[in-house]
């Protein structure tokens, strides 16, 4: 939309800005330092909109919390605008000089009333009314948005959504307003900007139009680069089931048990000819491995670079040597190069930065002295004497007319989940973290914790009751996938007919046997967020299950 990928603001903005929403995000538990950042504006006087499913500990902290129905963002967005155009507060002179598209963005949220919004949303008219007005009304807004937004089969529609209500009303480009997708995991904002996507070298230079750029690559690199885009993970799965993608080298990542249908997943990881997995751990993926490759751990036994949510690079110092045989992730690739026939010559990370700034425009300025000097720069960093943008887009303010491209609205349409609810499978289940455990437990499963409590399907007041089940006891959980059994855990959290259930414990429960790898079509994301579920009793009593449960807990 804007031409470069990572949040616009600055984490002081947010501690500054008058309103927030943080939208589909749980940032309490998945982005708990940020969070801090949230709480200090809301002790400023900022007002707080968290738009979740589920009444999550962040919501708590809400003025308002709207708990829509699971896959309806695209219809409270675009109600929102509607009440936003009807009210005359739409920014038309910012529209004017900064977009483009406003005429038939304004006339697909026509169809969008309240009316029709309460019932697509499950969120009552006057809360949408009241957020909308809000947030057009506010000197400095700010929209904050996670794997709740993402997880879905409409994705990117789903972000078209969001950025759509920042154009209309100028929350972009200024200081205090801003769109922030919160990255899920260290360091995936830098995995992003160094080119770890099909479609981009580093420094989001396009590989199939920005023919300058892959001309500086190649003679950088003495190699000829393909004009074409490659393929994203959901695309090498498809790959691999039609056999076309027959070897695969995975870093630093666990598919075995973080995709969506893992038992599809394994059956596909299982047929290739060479698996190659490098890695801090011996996790699912790499006991299935041909080669697996140890390495080292990121944050203490290398040196680098990592770049956060707010876009600022910063230097990894290393403390500590790799234990056995674990090498350092460019020694391991450096080393696989030449046995390939080709020497690399880079001295070290430093060397490998070097070069990437000679590349990348927007990381030119960022030397290692600068970074180490500066506490990290935000890119775009254009020279040495440039300190970084502390906000992105201001361009989009210019007189009279934004310099570069305008940015575009985009017209989306609510779409429902894939998986749809049935008298067989009649209840949602939408997965999630916690603040205890981390993804697919590699890593957070290795410590013990005060707050963990294990697996369990979480499920409403209301339907423990019609299901007539107890706290704890055990239940057979089916998607049209498969089924797990997991313990039962009732939260007042959720309404009728919504489960939650995470994926931090898939030795215990493989959630990820019931979620459904439906994806969009642009991005790749499966469809984590809305499931098809239902729920049976086992034949074992509770007072059973819960004697075996503890007789379990006392045997590990």
């Amino acid at each position: 939309m804007f031409g470069a990928g990572g949040g616009t603001s600055s984490y002081r903005e947010v501690e500054e800005t008058d309103l927030i929403f943080l939208w589909g995000s749980n940032a309490r538990e998945t982005h708990p330092i940020f969070f801090h950042r949230v709480l200090k504006a809301v002790n400023n006087g900022a007002r707080l909109f968290v738009v979740d499913p589920r009444r999550t500990g962040s919501a708590q902290w809400a003025d308002t919390w709207l708990g829509l129905d699971v896959g309806s963002d695209v219809a409270l967005s675009n109600a929102m605008a509607r009440v936003i155009i009807h009210a005359g507060l739409h920014n038309r002179e910012f529209i004017d000089r900064a977009t483009t598209g406003f005429e038939e963005y304004a006339a697909s949220v026509e169809p969008y009333t309240l009316e029709r919004a309460a019932h697509d949303t499950g969120i009552p008219a006057d809360a949408i009314r009241e957020s909308a007005l809000a947030y057009a009304r506010a000197d400095r807004a700010m929209i904050c948005w996670t794997l709740g937004i993402t997880e879905h089969h409409n994705a990117v529609d789903n972000v078209f959504a969001l950025i759509n209500l920042a154009l209309l009303t100028g929350h972009v480009g200024r200081y205090g307003s801003g769109l922030n997708p919160l990255r899920g995991q260290n360091n995936v904002q830098g995995g992003g900007d160094m080119g770890a996507i099909p479609n981009k070298l580093p420094g989001f230079q396009d590989v199939e139009s920005n023919h300058e750029a892959r001309a500086r690559f190649e003679a950088a690199w003495n190699t000829t680069i393909q004009p074409k885009y490659g393929w994203h993970l959901t695309q090498m799965f498809e790959a691999m089931e039609r056999g076309e993608l027959r070897s695969l080298y995975v870093v630093g990542e666990n598919p075995a048990q973080s995709e969506a249908d893992a038992a599809h997943t394994l059956h596909l990881l299982e047929g290739l000819d060479h698996l190659v997995v490098q890695d801090i751990f011996l996790t699912r993926t790499a006991e299935l491995a041909d080669v697996v490759l140890p390495a080292s751990v990121s944050w203490c036994e290398a040196e680098g670079t990592v770049t956060n949510s707010e876009r600022r690079v910063q230097c990894v110092r290393k403390a500590l040597d790799p234990p056995g045989q674990a090498r350092d992730d460019i020694e391991i690739v450096v080393e696989i190069a030449r046995r390939m026939g080709y020497e690399w010559s880079y001295d070290g990370p430093e060397d490998v930065w070097t070069e990437l700034r000679s590349l990348s425009p927007m990381h030119r300025g960022m030397t290692y002295p600068r970074l180490a000097e500066l506490g990290g720069i935000q890119w775009p960093c254009w020279d040495e004497q440039h300190e970084g943008e502390l906000f992105l887009h201001a361009r989009l303010w210019d007189e009279p007319k934004a310099s570069g491209e305008p940015a575009p609205f985009n017209v989306v349409v609510n779409v429902e989940p894939v998986d749809e609810l049935s008298d067989e499978f009649p209840i949602r289940l939408t997965t999630g973290r916690r603040l205890d455990s981390y993804n697919t437990g590699v890593q957070s499963g290795g410590y013990s914790s005060p707050l963990r409590r294990g697996e369990s399907l979480d499920l409403s007041p209301e339907d423990a009751a019609s299901l007539a089940v107890a706290e704890g006891e055990r239940v057979r959980v089916s998607s049209r996938r498969g089924s797990v059994e997991a313990p039962v855990r009732i939260d007042s959290s959720l309404r009728p007919g919504l489960a939650f259930m995470t994926l931090h414990f898939p030795d215990e429960v493989e959630t990820n046997i019931l979620t459904i790898d439906a994806t969009d079509p642009k991005s790749g994301t499966a469809e984590f967020k809305a499931s098809a579920i239902r729920v049976d009793k086992l034949d074992v009593p509770a007072a059973e299950q819960q004697t075996a449960a503890g007789a379990n807990v006392a045997a590990r």
